[in-house]
């Protein structure tokens, strides 16, 4: 797969992971796993990534007597996957165009 294709649906994912409630790595990593594998050496720059282009926040609160950074998603993170939504029926377009041949070779 194109690696920037990749990494914009990577980011999608992340969104998505924290869409409905704030979040941790791990726990984040763990809501991927049945969709995508994400390890934290690329979970965590693409948080940094989406944290800098104000798709989410970052707030740090005690967790077992130690600090763990939450992340949440922002309206702007929101509209991303709004977006995101809308580009993928073009995609979906562009996938059933290059696969109609397909369809006739079987």
């Amino acid at each position: 797969m194109d690696i920037q294709m990749k990494r914009g649906l990577l980011d999608i994912c992340v969104l998505a992971a924290i869409k409905n409630e704030d979040s941790y790595g791990y726990q984040i990593i763990k809501d991927l796993k049945p969709y995508v594998e994400l390890s934290e050496s690329t979970l965590y720059p693409i948080l940094r990534r989406l944290e800098s282009a104000e798709l989410l926040t970052v707030r740090e609160a005690a967790h077992n007597g130690r600090l763990r950074k939450y992340y949440g998603i922002t309206p702007l993170g929101l509209k991303r996957i709004d977006d995101f939504k809308e580009e993928w029926q073009e995609i979906m377009s562009i996938y059933r165009f290059v696969t109609k041949e397909d369809e006739k070779i079987d």
